[in-house]
């Protein structure tokens, strides 16, 4: 069984370290732009602290930790945030727990105000890419805001709330 909590300090390490499993696993390079060159990826437990801010920890009954997910403002676009960081290990993958986190996301939003929810992500991603698509998110033909991953993420998808 699997549990989501907020993220907590003693996580950062864990959770940099599965991005980075995750990211190698697929091939998303740090010279390219990917989350994985992020360098905030040690200490997101202090990046998700901010107003408008929430990162979603999935852990087992032991406390191990198997990825997460997390929501903020989207630079530069004003009522909009941004899905981020949403990572997990292969053995946790087609459980839900994505969606679950993607809900908690809306429901995040929809608590606050905000008018949609913005994402990047790459073809390579073919489940979560899937998943976007089933829960109601949007192709778009550009990149909102400024995300900071230049051309590493050729897909931009919104979900109006």
């Amino acid at each position: 069984m699997y549990f989501l909590r907020p993220i907590q300090t003693q996580d950062d390490a864990a959770l940099a370290a599965i991005i980075r499993q995750v990211s190698q696993e697929y091939g998303l390079a740090p010279e390219s732009g990917f989350a994985v060159a992020d360098p905030i990826l040690d200490h997101l437990s202090a990046v998700y602290q901010a107003p408008l801010c929430q990162y979603w920890v999935v852990t087992d009954a032991q406390g191990r930790i198997f990825g997460g997910g997390g929501i903020a403002p989207l630079q530069g676009a004003p009522d909009i945030l941004e899905i981020q960081k949403m990572y997990f290990l292969s053995e946790i993958r087609g459980h839900g727990l994505a969606k679950q986190i993607l809900q908690h996301a809306f429901d995040f939003a929809k608590n606050h105000g905000v008018k949609g929810i913005y994402l990047e992500t790459t073809a390579c991603l073919k489940e979560a890419v899937h998943l976007y698509e089933g829960v109601g998110f949007e192709y778009l033909e550009a990149p909102l805001g400024n995300t900071g991953h230049s051309a590493a993420c050729e897909i931009w998808m919104l979900k109006p709330l």
